[in-house]
């Protein structure tokens, strides 16, 4: 019997996920176990498997496109098993809200509804914004590799854009000529929008645009366009005089391919003053590097008297912004963190730890150990031994309810270029420090290639967040819910202190429990800080 594939829930956070690609086609016999596509998510790509053998009889999404979870992707049945009535049956509840929406649109009035414009007749294609994340809205054109009136051909690269998550390329999946192009370098399409038309040449492509506008997809482009063709305005205190002339197109805008703008950006290098040795002037990398400022002249000034004259130097200055674009992980870090911080009542408890033992304890440690120990792998184990003693501060608020936990999965905060993710240790408090090591430096590779799998990245009960190799002393930490607690942690500092009235040398470390008033009280808080700091205090109580 036929059995419809839905898109599975791969992580906590996924709403939808994107078919990266199809490894199965319509007609394949399927076993279980075999993987019928690469699906990505917000955290990484997937494996989506199969749970039945049969036939792959429909296939409901293309490649790049995004689903919702839950939403249909394919059908496995029989061989010439009739499956339209599975499929009507799933999108019933889809099929009314549809219906419903496209009465709305009959009875809107509209002033041209009589003159419908006919483009069965055309031979060109709409190439549209395509979906290259589940996370996407919108994709910037970084180049144009192909320009109109060029001959296209199938597997050619278009263009580079730039998504949410990488820079990616633009292939055409049929032959023709570029006819036309919706937009210029480094300006936004909505997902779904208009990109460029392709077919053959000479073919009537403005009555397939007409017909677009008359959807109202146009209007929207046209308002988008004209927030991005926005440029600044230089201004500067030096001569009139052009020192170099720069690579623009019409509109203002630099063209210069990606990495040339990235390494400007690492130089301070002003891509107005470069030349481009690429096509139509487009500056590349070779033009970046090769770029040396030119110097200004000198203005030679005196004074009255004997004193010697002063040059003073013709200072050149320009006052510059740049609109910088939210990636989606931080979109995703902005709403969750923004939530956390106004929804949850925070508290803070902070301690000074003296980590004169725990120094001592390490590197005797790493003298044996088959990994080298670091401190943040002591705090992890620390913490989870704490947690183990108090597991009041070991739950979630889930909203109308609380969840305690009796694992303790440590979730530990790591940067990435992107902006922040946090892998999980799993058991915690059953591993050696050893185990902690290594695993923790697995978690932050594969954070930092985007290789986590949704168990490596969910399911945390206490967050731990260092930032004490950057050298910060101390600091607050906003809560990761649905945990409770989240616990900040500095630098190791070396300071006089006080013991039994006389002063002394010693390492100290401050750390900051956040705790969510709702689900952990002070006193609770401050018990587990205390035994937190007693085993680090003395580290052969971990061991324990």
């Amino acid at each position: 019997m036929a059995e419809v594939i839905r898109m599975p829930k791969m992580s906590d956070t996924m709403e939808e996920g994107v078919i990266a690609a199809w490894l199965k086609k319509e007609g394949d016999e399927v076993s279980s176990g075999d993987v019928l596509a690469e699906v990505e998510t917000d955290k990484a790509t997937m494996e989506l498997e199969s749970y039945q053998d049969g036939v792959l009889l429909h296939i409901g999404v293309k490649e790049k496109e995004a689903v919702p979870v839950d939403g249909i992707l394919a059908v496995i049945g029989e061989k010439g098993e009739d499956f339209q009535h599975l499929l009507k049956e799933a999108s019933n509840g889809q099929s009314a809200v549809e219906s419903k929406t496209e009465d709305s649109k009959e009875e809107k009035p509209e002033n041209n509804a009589s003159e419908k414009i006919d483009t069965s007749n055309i031979n060109a294609s709409i190439i549209r914004m395509p979906k290259m994340s589940d996370t996407m809205e919108e994709g910037v054109i970084a180049s144009w590799l192909k320009k109109k009136g060029d001959s296209i051909e199938s597997g050619d690269i278009l263009a580079e854009v730039e998504t949410d998550k990488a820079t990616m390329e633009l292939e055409a999946y049929e032959d023709g000529t570029l006819l036309y192009t919706a937009v210029e370098d480094g300006s936004g399409v909505a997902v779904d929008g208009v990109i460029a038309i392709i077919g053959e040449e000479g073919a009537d492509y403005e009555s397939l645009l007409k017909a677009e506008k008359q959807g109202g997809n146009d209007a929207k482009e046209e308002v988008k366009e004209e927030v991005k063709t926005e440029t600044p305005v230089a201004v500067s205190s030096a001569s009139p005089s052009v020192v170099s002339q720069p690579s623009s197109s019409s509109n203002g805008r630099v063209k210069a391919s990606p990495l040339a703008k990235k390494i400007a950006s690492e130089k301070g290098i002003d891509l107005a003053q470069v030349n481009g040795s690429g096509t139509d002037g487009r500056i590349v990398k070779k033009d970046v590097e090769d770029f040396t400022p030119s110097v200004q002249p000198q203005q030679t000034g005196t004074v009255s008297g004997d004193k010697p004259a002063v040059n003073i130097p013709q200072i050149v200055g320009e006052e510059r912004s740049e609109k910088v674009d939210l990636s989606q992980m931080r979109k995703v870090i902005a709403k969750r963190l923004s939530d956390s911080k106004f929804t949850a009542p925070h508290f803070y408890l902070t301690m000074e730890i003296n980590m004169d033992k725990a120094i001592e304890a390490r590197k005797s440690m790493n003298e044996v150990a088959p990994v080298k120990i670091s401190f943040n792998d002591m705090v992890v184990k620390a913490a989870a031994a704490a947690l183990r003693q108090h597991p009041d501060v070991n739950v979630s608020w889930m909203g109308d309810h609380m969840v305690k936990h009796s694992h303790i999965h440590m979730g530990i905060a790591v940067a990435i270029p992107d902006g922040l993710i946090v892998p999980v240790v799993r058991f915690a408090d059953n591993k050696s420090l050893s185990h902690i090591s290594a695993e923790v430096r697995e978690l932050a590779q594969k954070a930092k290639d985007k290789k986590l799998q949704p168990e490596e990245f969910s399911g945390n009960t206490f967050t731990i967040s260092n930032l004490g190799m950057f050298g910060i002393d101390e600091f607050t930490a906003i809560i990761n819910p649905p945990d409770a607690c989240i616990m900040a942690i500095g630098g190791i500092k070396e300071t006089v202190i006080v013991k039994n009235g006389e002063m002394k040398p010693g390492n100290v470390m401050k750390v900051t429990l956040s705790c969510d008033h709702r689900a952990v009280d002070g006193a609770v808080g401050s018990a587990f800080l205390k035994t937190f700091k007693d085993l680090l205090e003395d580290p052969v109580r971990i061991l324990i």
